[in-house]
């Protein structure tokens, strides 16, 4: 079977709905724990801290933090504002903040969002 190239496979990826495309339009269930008018938030499913959420814009446009850095600052902000909010609902007001950005940094969604932890992190627990 023929490769497809990258170029293909990044069309062909943007024509299908994302996973968070699929939870924000309900066709797929997920423990949702906040949402405002261009964000949801919910329970990551394979947790990598004792509590793990993810913030995500409703909008699809932007698959990396460096896209909606450039092209909609102020719903970065609001990411962030809202990670704070989170942790300070869900665990003791301190957190890690983590984006990943591109398959090599571990990004399996290319639709922007961010990983809030909370809970007894050390530092350099996630360099594994």
């Amino acid at each position: 079977m023929e490769a497809m190239s990258s170029e293909h496979a990044t069309d062909a990826a943007a024509a299908t709905p994302t996973i968070f495309e699929r939870i924000i339009a309900r066709e797929i269930p997920a423990d949702i724990v906040l949402e405002t008018e261009r964000l949801i938030a919910i329970r990551d499913i394979a947790p990598q801290a004792p509590v793990h959420l993810l913030v995500i814009p409703k909008t699809a446009q932007h698959r990396t933090v460096a896209e909606l850095a450039a092209a909609d600052p102020a719903l970065l902000a609001e990411v962030v504002a809202t990670a704070q909010r989170l942790a300070d609902e869900h665990a003791d007001g301190d957190y890690r903040l983590v984006f990943n950005s591109g398959a090599n940094a571990g990004q399996t969604v290319f639709h922007v969002h961010a990983h809030v932890l909370a809970g007894g992190l050390d530092e350099g627990s996630l360099a594994h």
